[in-house]
């Protein structure tokens, strides 16, 4: 597979233009790029969101519809603290100290992933080569779901659109069963990594011992408090499908739309386009208005920002988005967005039903 190369020409200098723009807006309000009260007070509701419900069952003699709701509170509460602290910390935009991004970083361990696998996953794979397929491992599912018009079709992918939703809460039952192991053999393997690279037995010796912490928590404590084994599966059950279902469906409404690109190299490895003005084909904002969408997401419903700037915490997207939008425009090139989180969730299903349709027939 030939090393990917993204245009060096920008005539129109977008990107430059933008930067200045942006640099100046941090400037001139003299605020950091980083978080602020704003995102430590909304941490605060995540955690909680995830904790304390699983304290209430664990100390309570709570009736069984309690319990079932804790855990799709605690599943909530996963997926909040994924969006909102690990994911601006493990971008290193949480703090302006290293060792409290490292911190929140970690969170990612109760969450049942791997700090260094996510930071190849998503640092370097998905938003170096976003929406390209063989490269983005974002829109690869296995034979299951087509993601990609460039993924081979399969006879299964003209149901889809009726399963797609269904499997989606699996995303992080996978993480932390399975996905995480195939993930260090395979980064690992071909030398990847986001900064340093690390040492590959410290790297196995991590991934073991988090698991062996995490399943702890959420397996081997709720046992040895008097939970049967069975409410303790379906809890844990209940709490993954929940974060994975909100988790997967967020991604898809960034990139798997009607109105983003999956553009290919050529045979060369080249691509038509400079790497930020990639990004505003393949990347769409959903729901920008929406304060409830914007607080619990952590910015990534301002996905085209996030992605221009992932560097920047996503409290200051919703400012930005105005920047980008006007020097979009300003330079004709596309802005993607959906007005309204339905819409947006209505346009994925089309968006999976058109890539389940045999090739010559979409």
């Amino acid at each position: 597979m030939n090393a990917i190369k993204f245009s060096k020409v920008d005539k129109a200098k977008f990107f430059r233009t933008l930067n200045k723009r942006v640099n100046n807006y941090f400037k001139e309000n003299n605020i950091k790029r980083t978080g602020n009260w704003k995102l430590y007070s909304k941490a605060i509701v995540m955690f909680s969101l995830l904790l304390v419900p699983v304290i209430l069952i664990f100390t309570l003699d709570l009736p069984v519809w309690a319990q079932i709701l804790g855990m799709i509170i605690t599943g909530v509460g996963m997926a909040g603290v994924g969006m909102n602290v690990m994911h601006d910390a493990n971008h290193e935009s949480f703090s302006s100290k290293k060792w409290v991004n490292k911190l929140m970083g970690s969170s990612i361990y109760i969450l049942a992933g791997n700090d260094y696998n996510w930071k190849v996953q998503h640092n370097v794979l998905h938003h170096t080569y976003t929406n390209i397929q063989g490269h983005d491992e974002d829109i690869e599912a296995g034979r299951i779901i087509r993601f990609s018009k460039h993924a081979k079709w399969y006879k299964i992918h003209k149901y889809q659109k009726y399963y797609s939703f269904f499997l989606y809460g699996l995303l992080t039952m996978n993480w932390a069963i399975t996905t995480d192991f195939k993930q260090t053999y395979q980064y690992l393997k071909r030398k990847l990594s986001y900064g340093k690279f690390p040492n590959p037995a410290t790297q196995w010796t991590k991934l073991v011992i988090g698991k062996i912490i995490y399943y702890a928590l959420w397996i081997v404590l709720p046992l040895s408090l008097g939970f049967a084994w069975y409410q303790v599966l379906i809890g844990f059950l209940i709490m993954h499908y929940t974060a994975g279902i909100i988790l997967s469906v967020i991604f898809q409404l960034a990139h798997v739309m009607p109105n983003t690109d999956m553009p290919m190299p050529d045979q060369d490895g080249n691509m038509k386009n400079t790497w930020a003005i990639h990004q505003l084909y393949t990347t769409s904002n959903f729901a920008p208005k929406n304060w409830l969408v914007k607080f619990f997401t952590g910015g990534l419903n301002h996905q085209v920002e996030h992605h221009l700037f992932a560097h920047i915490s996503h409290i200051h997207y919703d400012k930005l988005a105005k920047i980008v939008k006007e020097t979009a425009k300003e330079f004709s090139l596309p802005y993607n967005e959906y007005k309204t989180m339905w819409g947006a969730v209505a346009e994925h299903y089309r968006q999976l039903e058109f890539l389940g349709k045999k090739p010559q027939l979409a």
